[in-house]
């Protein structure tokens, strides 16, 4: 029993830095924060898959604050010129909330290939609402011109602009999760805790 949590932790660990390492990877990146990576949802979604959403979720979280370090100390998040309020709410909007929301991945664990890739999509779509969110909340009011795109309706441009990276980062991790589940090697790997 003492064997088997130590080798969830350590599991949990490598996959919390795996997933760190591939989202330093970026294929696109977005002016105002978002880019596309290099599949680095993947590994917080296996975790989950493979040892279900309330191990999932909690290492999602660990990974989550991760994400918020980086944002700090990469993006500059606390020079964004946010007021106290607004900062609290891209913290719990843009980080804390979707980054969990990763830890959902494994709703659908034993459903079959067509139920683990819906229980990604929801939890990968529910990361682009909490973005979503923020964009209409927080940042509506700091502007919304985009690469020669304008509008006054940050309920458009917030969703324009955040499902510019979060479809294709779905598409890529929902690609990237068939070829690991497709691989009878591999499939067992993941389904059997």
């Amino acid at each position: 029993m003492k064997n088997t949590k130590l080798k969830t932790l350590v599991e949990g660990a490598i996959m919390i830095a795996l997933a760190t390492v591939l989202s330093l990877i970026k294929i696109y990146k977005l002016p105002w924060g978002g880019s596309i990576t290099l599949l680095s949802m993947l590994p917080i979604a296996v975790f989950s898959l493979r040892h279900g959403v309330y191990k999932g979720l909690g290492v999602s979280f660990v990974y989550a604050l991760i994400q918020l370090f980086q944002g700090i100390v990469f993006d500059g998040l606390f020079a964004w010129g946010l007021t106290p309020l607004m900062l609290i709410g891209c913290i719990m909007l843009d980080y804390i909330l979707p980054f969990t929301s990763l830890g959902l991945s494994g709703i659908f664990k034993g459903k079959g290939l067509i139920g683990q890739l819906s229980g990604i999509t929801i939890a990968i779509l529910l990361r682009l609402v909490c973005h979503f969110f923020s964009g209409v909340v927080i940042f509506a009011s700091m502007g919304m011109l985009w690469e020669g795109f304008y509008t006054e309706n940050s309920w458009i441009y917030s969703i324009i602009y955040n499902a510019s990276y979060m479809l294709p980062e779905l598409i890529f991790t929902l690609i990237g999760a068939v070829a690991l589940l497709k691989v009878p090697q591999t499939k067992k790997i993941i389904l059997s805790e």
